[in-house]
């Protein structure tokens, strides 16, 4: 039998390259495959078929390389396929998959938990569970939250996104398309205003006094086991809240033995340019429930708490099949390093300066940039109809849609988000240099020139 040498695959350049329409004809093919075999209810929001992926640049099955603004939603934060990351994952591969940690337990599982005690804001003794997913991680803060209170409420705010599972459809603050039609949600839920400076012209101390005054009033703080915040919103639209809004949520929290649950699922794991956003506002929360970037692509999540409030869970009431799997827990040890050791905190500051400064020179040509937000690599602008900028503020989510139709058909992966679906959001991943998003930016100045002539 003769052995056969196979060619070494060729690196991925990190620069955008169009060679095909896009979709292309095998993307096409593949999207025939699976309207076959997947439902409509598993969206597409970009029909490309992805073969490879580096850095912070996605080949298709056509060979067309896109410049990844959206990471898989905030997940790619150390890049695609980061080389020390999959040496771990490789590693652990050839020495345990799987024993489920709950039976026969392994040191990777405890090395997460601990640089999470480490990494999240509080000086305290922490514990940590880890679980599959962000949806998982909201619904076991919930309800530890609720163990630990013997109450049942939970309070969520305005524009918020927790996830699609029962409780967390129903935390959600839009139906369509998450939740609708899926009910009975899970009970117990309170919706309250939030803090949205662009909108509601508030400080954060009239915000804050507008947040309480209605929970004091709709629900009472003797019935709430936990108040659920994230720190930046994510699919709201990269909400950032007006200064002292939350600090003054968590000292209200905290005179009421409410739970303050920091939900850093988007923005942690050094998005924002700190390891945790709630680091922006000088908030120490109670709980903080990461996902998305930990572990650099494989499926892992963490509830970091206060001991006093994790230890209120009897054994056995905490866990999963899955939870803290060995390659995950490996992985997310090596996304740990690498943002220290390859300074990764002062990328995403990198990565805002180059943002905002592009985008704002942008805002001085077209009005309907009403405003530009966000910290560190997770940064959005919201796009309303003309003349709307200053008074009326009316969305303009066709706006949204052209300009991400335009970046695709030239290479860039941009995402929409936001209530209304007006805003864009750049996530690009903290290896993105500033020649992939001074290239990306000029395809979204194209695109809005292409606007205006319309």
């Amino acid at each position: 039998m003769t052995d056969t040498i196979e060619a070494p695959v060729a690196a991925v350049t990190q620069e955008r390259k169009i060679v095909t329409a896009i979709p292309g004809p095998r993307s096409q093919e593949l999207h025939a495959r699976r309207l076959a075999v997947v439902p409509p209810g598993v969206g597409a929001a970009l029909p490309i078929y992805v073969a490879k992926a580096s850095g912070a640049i996605l080949v298709d099955v056509d060979g067309n390389q896109f410049i990844d603004l959206g990471a898989g939603i905030g997940v790619t934060t150390v890049g695609h396929a980061e080389e020390h990351v999959v040496a771990a994952a490789a590693a652990q591969l050839q020495d345990v998959i799987h024993t489920l940690f709950t039976v026969t337990p392994y040191e990777e599982y405890v090395r997460v938990a601990e640089l999470l005690a480490e990494k999240t804001p509080g000086d305290f003794v922490k514990r940590t569970v880890l679980v599959n997913s962000g949806a998982e991680a909201v619904e076991n803060g919930v309800k530890i939250a609720r163990k630990h209170t013997g109450r049942s409420g939970v309070a969520v705010l305005d524009h918020a996104y927790h996830g699609r599972t029962n409780l967390t459809m129903a935390m959600n603050y839009k139906a369509m398309p998450y939740g609708a039609g899926f009910g009975p949600l899970g009970g117990s839920v309170h919706r309250a205003p939030n803090s949205y400076p662009y909108h509601d012209g508030l400080s954060g101390a009239d915000a804050a006094a507008r947040t309480i005054g209605y929970l004091e009033k709709t629900v009472g703080a003797a019935d709430l086991a936990c108040l659920v915040v994230e720190p930046i919103q994510g699919e709201g639209g990269f909400v950032v809240p007006a200064e002292g809004y939350l600090p003054a949520l968590q000292e209200w929290c905290t005179a009421n033995g409410i739970v303050f649950i920091a939900d850093e699922i988007q923005s942690g794991m050094a998005r924002t340019g700190r390891w945790f956003a709630s680091e922006h506002f000088g908030l120490v929360p109670d709980m903080v429930l990461s996902a998305k970037g930990i572990a650099g692509g494989l499926p892992l999540a963490g509830v970091t708490g206060r001991a006093e409030i994790m230890d209120s869970a009897q054994p056995g009431g905490l866990g999963g099949t899955f939870g803290g799997n060995p390659v995950a827990a490996a992985a997310a040890i090596a996304v740990f390093e690498q943002i220290d050791a390859g300074g990764l905190l002062a990328e995403a500051d990198r990565i805002e300066r180059v943002l905002k400064s592009r985008l704002s020179a942008l805002q001085e040509r077209y009005e309907i940039i009403g405003d530009i937000r966000g910290v560190g690599a997770m940064v959005a602008i919201e796009l309303v109809k003309p003349g709307t900028a200053d008074s009326g503020r009316e969305p303009n989510p066709e706006a949204v849609n052209s300009l991400v139709a335009h970046a695709a058909s030239q290479g860039v992966l941009i995402l929409n988000a936001g209530t209304y679906g007006n805003v864009l959001r750049f996530l690009p991943s903290l290896a993105a240099s500033d020649a992939l998003l001074n290239d990306a930016l000029d395809v979204l100045e194209e695109g809005f020139a292409t606007l205006d002539r319309a």
